[in-house]
Order: C-alpha cells, then structure tokens, then sequence
C-alpha cells in the first residue's frame, strides 16, 4: 500500500493535495459541516459578525472550545475568562497531538515544521492521521496533514458562515442539535475501534456514570467519569493479565 502511496505523492504539493481530497472523502467533513451550522447560527444570535465567526474559526480551531468563545464573550464575559476557559479545554487535544507527532516527525524534521500540523489536531484529523499517516512515505506526512487539515478548516469556515446567514431561519433547537453531530460521531468511531476488553470496559462504565453525575449536578463531571471509568477498567486489566 505504501508503494502505491509514495508512487501517488511525488512531490510535497501532491501530498497536500492528497490531504485535501482525504479531507473531503470520508464522513467526518459532513460531520463537521453540520456542528458548524450550529456555531454560525449560535453566533449570529449572540450578535458577533461573519468575519469574526471566520477568525474565530481559523484562530481556536475547536468546535466545543469556540462554542465556550462565543457564549461566553456574548454573555459579558471578560476575554481573560474566555481564554482560561478554551485554554483548560484545548487540554483534551494535548495527548492527541503528543501520540501524532511522533508519525510526522523524520531526522531533518524541524521544529517550525510541525507547528501547522499542532495547529490543525483535532479529534477528527487525529482518527484520521492515526489510520492514513503510516502509509504515507514520512517526507510526504506533514504535507499531508496540513492539506487534511486545510480540507476540515476550509468545510468548517463555510459551513459557519452557512449557519450563520442561515439564523433567522433555522429553529433554534434544530441549530442546537446540530452540535451534537460531532460528539455522538465521536462515539460512533470510539465504540467501533474498542476491541479490547479495557477499552469497552471503560467507555460502558463512562456511558454507565455520566448520567448518574449529571443528575446530581457534581461538578466536571465530565472529567471524572474519564478518570473513574478508566481507571477502574485500567485496574480490572491489570488483575486479569496478573492471573495469565
């Protein structure tokens, strides 16, 4: 497959332009069109205008983290808040981009080259490094991803601006559901890849608690379904390989 590959991409502009196409050929693009829908019309109804949704889109780079941006600037927020807030959100994304780099980095890899490729992680372009990455001749990754990521980035900007014309028109839990596209995708994806028993362990035991916190209104109770759901699933592995 990697001959095939290598034999495609002869130069680092046709390997952007493989990630571009690779962009627009799977799932995930219609996924983020419709999450940011919901963002273009949230934002339009918090009164921000289309070239700051566009900036905004470009420069945070991450549906939930612009999500937290505009409701919580369009609700008389400090900016100060508002960057802690994305700040702490933008963590999630630390462990994706630490597990993609090591694909994407060669010996004359320098370090200004993989800033671009940092920038454009997401959950959607980390599935997808993760699957098409190690095929690619490692010359022709960063390329690649940045061509990927330009594909999600360039979807995302125009389906904002879609959603945020669109406003007036679109019932308002309509455009709220449309930013549970991109989660429940998520899960889709996370509940097909789990093949080891610590693996779907964790995610029912995850599905098992969420509700259960969230009807007692504990607070992150997003993080601690994480760290107890893995945990205990972490722990029950390490029993069962103990008895091997």
């Amino acid at each position: 497959m990697s001959t095939t590959v290598a034999r495609h991409y002869q130069s680092s502009s046709a390997a952007f332009a493989g990630g571009v196409k690779a962009a627009f050929s799977t799932v995930f693009v219609l996924v983020m069109t419709g999450t940011f829908i919901g963002i273009g019309a949230l934002a339009h109804g918090y009164g921000f205008s289309a070239w700051w949704l566009t900036v905004s889109t470009v420069v945070v780079w991450a549906g939930p983290a612009q999500i937290i941006v505009i409701a919580a600037l369009g609700s008389g927020g400090s900016m100060i808040d508002a960057a802690i807030a994305v700040t702490l959100s933008g963590v999630r994304l630390f462990p994706m981009v630490v597990s993609v780099l090591p694909l994407l980095r060669g010996k004359a890899t320098r370090m200004v080259d993989l800033l671009l490729p940092s920038h454009f992680m997401a959950v959607t372009t980390w599935m997808e490094s993760l699957r098409l990455l190690p095929a690619l001749p490692r010359e022709r990754r960063i390329p690649f991803s940045n061509g990927m990521g330009s594909g999600y980035m360039a979807a995302s900007v125009v389906a904002g601006l879609v959603g945020f014309y669109l406003a007036a028109s679109l019932p308002p839990l309509f455009a709220g559901g449309l930013l549970f596209i991109t989660p429940m995708a998520f899960l889709c994806m996370t509940t097909r890849g789990a093949r080891a028993l610590l693996e779907r362990l964790a995610l029912v035991l995850g599905l098992a608690t969420e509700p259960i916190l969230t009807h007692f209104h504990v607070g992150l109770d997003l993080m601690w379904t994480g760290i107890g759901a893995g945990s205990f699933a972490y722990f029950v592995h390490r029993i069962r390989e103990a008895r091997r």
